[in-house]
């Protein structure tokens, strides 16, 4: 008996507490991580504060830390009651690195699809005026096309090609957990003879320098996850937040300029003679001028400019950022450019001990859009470039007293005329915000719910003014002078769009 109260008081003495704190590289402290005794189940988990407590731990015990996104770590005891450990805060372990996507988590290794995500330090540089050029060439399979020079024109986005005849192929748009209808709020408009013009990008009301990251779900994974609106893959955009320490200011200032990439050859005024002099009946078109009417209808070197203000800072329980957009680009067409003034303020809070948490973003944005007679569906009487590519180039595009040429050919507008007698401008308001609060129940059962709302108001006026008939030749075949100022047509259209709520409901099991 002696003999065993002996053993017993040397096994008691060998088993201590230990306790300790785990940080980062930086001092930050790491919630959630495991601490195991090597070779047994004895293990806990570190507080919000990164502090953990060990019960029944042997003097040469050696203890286990692992963790999502930490470098697996072992560490001897030593006969130590407080022992602290420093992490390396990378991806030690795919399978236990979880993915964040649509309204919950998966694991990496779970995940039937490809899911590419595109950091900020990876983005396209410049002066970047839209949020999709930040993805241009950056992710496989990808495809991003302009379909018009319009400054803030809709692009067409396509993650797995054609996968649609009627409904399109562009992806759902999702910012910050809350999705967009892939609409935007300007009116369109399809004024006889000049045709309808391209589409506005549905994401120009967001700043490209508050962007974070973009992840892209390209397969079927998006679906199970969105239902029928993730058919055609689902863009996941997050935005910058508020981080811990004093105020923060920061300026951001772009400037460049936009030039025509290649022009279509057509004859000049040397070409088009030798070809009529090969063609005896069109012997009178020789009007003895030289005109390229490109240059006339162009901008050379548009400018482009942006200038970004961003103001961030907080503390462990409340952080803030806001940021102001102010951007201007000049269309490479004449009386064609988008202008853009765009505010964003979020903020994240922590309250009760950590335990309940309210966010909120706001973003609203104001677009002043000048748009000029392009289009797809006009033909060559109502389409600025199609006139100019047709031109006659020995006919000057103004007489030297100001007024306007015409050509004889029947059906042939002169495009400087067209130009000054179309005026298109749009107004658009909109504002996208979320609000959430989330209550955690135990340390690793949270719940938390999400309210977004999309709002947009847009306004457009167009003008053709009645000295050019219905944009079939000038109205009286001779040319008028610039200030002639009857009223052909004239509209306003105001209408609300891309009004909807969108809530959340997310019980998660970290």
């Amino acid at each position: 008996m002696l003999l065993l109260a002996i053993f017993g008081f040397t096994a008691l003495s060998l088993a201590q507490t230990v306790t300790g704190t785990v940080t980062d590289k930086k001092g930050e402290p790491l919630p959630g991580v495991t601490v195991t005794v090597k070779g047994t189940k004895n293990a806990t988990s570190t507080n919000n504060s990164g502090v953990y407590t060990l019960n029944g731990v042997a003097s040469d015990a050696v203890l286990v830390f692992t963790g999502s996104s930490i470098t697996k770590q072992e560490l001897s005891v030593g006969g130590k009651s407080s022992l602290n450990a420093e992490l390396d805060a990378s991806v030690g372990n795919l399978s236990e690195v979880v993915v964040q996507v649509g309204y919950g988590g998966l694991r990496k290794k779970d995940l039937t699809g490809s899911v590419v995500s595109i950091q900020a330090k990876n983005f396209n540089k410049g002066p970047i005026s839209n949020p999709d050029q930040l993805l241009l060439g950056k992710v496989a399979g990808l495809q991003v096309i302009n379909n018009s020079g319009q400054p803030g024109a809709a692009t067409v986005i396509k993650i797995r090609g054609n996968s649609s005849l009627r409904s399109g192929n562009s992806p759902l748009y999702v910012i910050d957990g809350v999705p967009l209808d892939g609409r935007s709020p300007r009116p369109s408009l399809n004024v006889s003879g000049v045709g309808a013009t391209p589409d506005i990008n549905p994401l120009n009301f967001l700043n490209p320098a508050d962007i974070v990251s973009m992840d892209v779900l390209k397969d079927a994974s998006a679906s199970a996850i969105y239902g029928s609106r993730g058919a055609n893959g689902v863009v996941l955009v997050t935005t910058k937040k508020g981080q811990n320490g004093p105020l923060k200011v920061e300026f951001n200032a772009t400037y460049g300029f936009s030039n025509v990439m290649r022009r279509i050859k057509v004859l000049d005024v040397a070409g088009y003679k030798a070809a009529q002099a090969k063609n005896p009946t069109n012997q009178n078109s020789d009007s003895l001028g030289s005109v390229n009417p490109f240059d006339e209808i162009l901008h050379k070197n548009a400018p482009t400019q942006n200038y970004t203000v961003a103001l961030s800072g907080g503390g462990e329980n409340s952080k803030y950022r806001a940021s102001f957009l102010v951007s201007d680009q000049q269309g490479i067409i004449r009386k064609s450019g988008l202008k853009k003034y765009i505010v964003n303020f979020n903020s994240q809070n922590k309250l009760l001990d950590k335990k309940l948490s309210i966010d909120y973003n706001i973003t609203a944005a104001n677009l002043d859009e000048t748009i000029a007679p392009v289009s797809n569906n006009a033909g060559s009487t109502g389409n600025v470039i199609s006139l100019a590519l047709i031109w006659n180039p020995t006919l000057e595009l103004r007489r030297k007293n100001g007024l306007y040429n015409q050509s004889n050919r029947s059906g042939q507008v002169n495009p400087l005329a067209l130009s000054d007698a179309y005026n298109d401008k749009s107004n658009i308001i909109q504002l996208l915000g979320s609000f959430s609060v989330g209550y955690k129940i135990t340390p690793d059962l949270e719940y938390k719910l999400l309210y977004g709302i999309n709002y947009g108001t847009g306004s457009r006026n167009t003008e053709l003014q009645g000295w050019i008939a219905a944009t079939g030749g000038l109205a009286d075949g001779k040319g008028l002078a610039n200030n002639a100022s009857s009223i052909l047509a004239s509209q306003t259209i105001t209408h609300t769009l891309n009004y909807n709520k969108n809530i959340t409901k997310d019980l998660s099991i970290n």
